[in-house]
């Protein structure tokens, strides 16, 4: 299983717990802030480290 993946099922896992857990508001800002995070450190990368992540996961697909 890659990084990735692994990530997102705990991601889902801990968003899927705060639900059901946690008070609704609490728990819809914990979900944004799982969801966001992985959005802004790639929008925190330089152009060339974006442009070498695009290659790398293109690699990986087969592409």
């Amino acid at each position: 299983m890659s990084p990735v993946v692994k990530y997102y099922l705990g991601a889902g896992i801990a968003s899927i717990l705060a639900l059901i857990i946690l008070p609704n508001l609490i728990a819809w800002l914990i979900v944004l802030g799982l969801l966001a995070a992985p959005v802004a450190v790639y929008f925190m990368l330089d152009e060339s480290q974006r442009t070498r992540l695009r290659r790398i996961r293109r690699r990986q697909i087969g592409g």
